[in-house]
């Protein structure tokens, strides 16, 4: 099985990889999203360190459990044979109802097959108010009229 596009990556070919993890991750469904990574990803994300699907899946349940009306737009910012780097946004509430967007680059590496290899995460946390929060579009892929971080000023 492939998930193409496959590397190695032009600006085209790496936008639309992109938009496609975007739209996985805006699905908040773990099965989706574990599927883009290989059996044996390696992932660094904030400060926690995960190997393989059942990791990955635990976390994204973890994640998603306590991260509530979860909106992402991701930006590629380069590309190099099979790598991607990635600045994203997000916005979300916690169970308390306080919101929250979080900002981050990444760093992507993929196997032949176009599955993610290897994700290094960096995120920082910004709390916001109701009155701050810039994503709004139905639970799911962000539409294709939203605007991008770019057009967003983010």
């Amino acid at each position: 099985m492939t998930r193409p596009p496959l590397p190695p990556f032009d600006t085209s070919s790496a936008e639309s990889k992109v938009r496609m993890a975007e739209n996985a991750w805006n699905s908040r469904n773990p099965d989706v999203v574990t599927a883009a990574y290989t059996e044996t990803s390696q992932w660094r994300n904030r400060s926690e360190i995960l190997s393989g699907h059942s990791e990955i899946h635990a976390f994204l349940t973890r994640k998603w459990a306590s991260e509530h009306q979860y909106r992402l737009i991701k930006e590629p910012w380069a590309t190099a044979g099979n790598r991607i780097a990635v600045r994203f946004a997000y916005e979300s509430c916690d169970l308390a109802g306080n919101w929250t967007r979080s900002y981050g680059n990444e760093n992507w590496e993929f196997a032949a097959d176009g599955r993610m290899a290897r994700r290094i995460a960096s995120i920082n946390d910004l709390t916001i108010t109701p009155e701050q929060r810039l994503f709004f579009w139905p639970q799911g892929p962000r539409p294709e009229d939203h605007p991008s971080l770019s057009d967003l000023g983010l």
